[in-house]
């Protein structure tokens, strides 16, 4: 799919790529078609196996480990591209975890250790990357991660992602604002439902597939490959204007009652 912006000598840290069904996948791809040099992360060497080649075959000069659980791995990262680029126009965030049994149960009886880890994982996390991405965008950047439906609209199965997703999209708005002086622009890229490994994990996911094919007005289902269009644009500078906002990659399943 060709390009629609321009990202020709921009750097960007693609965080989230666990195989190649990945949304981040997709986003890496456009980031890379539209002239971007990439940054990517694996999540440990259980995942590199499966990044690695993706990282290769986009040309990536920096592919490092990032479990923001692990201490320091983070900072790691942006120990490394300040050494090594010394600067950083955006950056994607594309990670969400709940442990399964309180993904898999109703939001009453997920356990405070569950919603506390979805929260720190799923949010807290793009804001550390945002302020250690901070010092590295002193002529201004783009900071995204992604969300979905389900942070404003009760999804069936969704359970505990839905707060948390709403927390997101909060934090986007806030770091917009707070941002904004530095000419950093704060993006929540919602996005379709996928079927990616990460969403294996959320309870009848396939009938969720099937009820948002049915509802969306084209009867079809985003890939990861328009996804990453929407993403190469918020990335870009044309995005300046849309800071704090959500930006649907959906296919409109989004305004359908």
């Amino acid at each position: 799919m060709p390009s629609l912006v321009n990202l020709a000598g921009k750097r960007g840290l693609v965080v989230g790529i666990a195989n190649e069904h990945s949304i981040a996948t997709g986003c890496a791809q456009a980031f890379r078609a539209a002239g971007a040099e990439l940054a990517i992360t694996y999540l440990n060497a259980k995942a590199e196996p499966f990044v690695r080649p993706l990282a290769e075959a986009l040309q990536a000069p920096i592919i490092v480990p990032c479990d923001v659980r692990v201490p320091g791995e983070l900072e790691a990262v942006f120990e490394r591209l300040t050494r090594e680029w010394g600067r950083l126009d955006f950056l994607l965030h594309s990670i969400a975890f709940a442990p399964r049994e309180d993904l898999q149960a109703k939001l009453v009886d997920c356990s405070a250790e569950g919603f506390a880890m979805a929260m720190d994982i799923s949010c807290h996390s793009f804001i550390r990357m945002a302020r250690l991405a901070v010092p590295l965008m002193a002529e201004g950047g783009s900071l995204q991660t992604v969300s979905f439906f389900g942070a404003e609209r009760v999804v069936e199965h969704y359970n505990v992602m839905g707060p948390v997703k709403a927390a997101l999209e909060a934090t986007v708005r806030t770091l917009a604002a707070d941002l904004a002086p530095q000419r950093i622009h704060v993006h929540s890229l919602s996005a379709g439902p996928v079927k990616t490994r990460a969403a294996s994990g959320i309870g009848r996911f396939d009938e969720l597939l099937d009820r948002v094919r049915e509802r969306t007005p084209a009867h079809q289902l985003t890939s990861i490959e328009e996804i990453g269009q929407v993403a190469a644009f918020l990335a870009s500078d044309a995005a300046v204007p849309l800071t704090g906002s959500v930006s649907y990659a959906d296919r409109g399943f989004h305004i359908v009652a």
